[in-house]
């Protein structure tokens, strides 16, 4: 390989890991996010009727 090869390997397998680890985290965000009862919910994913009581 030539140095434009490591390079290219190398910043491939970073960006890699990083978006595997991106998709994890939201994979893991989405299903605690579930679990959350409506009442503890943040104000962006509650309905408006429950902002209002």
């Amino acid at each position: 390989m030539t140095h434009l090869g490591y390079l290219i390997a190398g910043w491939g397998i970073t960006l890699v890991v990083i978006l595997v680890y991106l998709v994890s985290v939201f994979r893991r965000a989405r299903s605690v996010a579930s679990r959350v009862p409506s009442g503890r919910q943040r104000w962006m994913t509650s309905s408006e009727n429950e902002i209002r009581d």
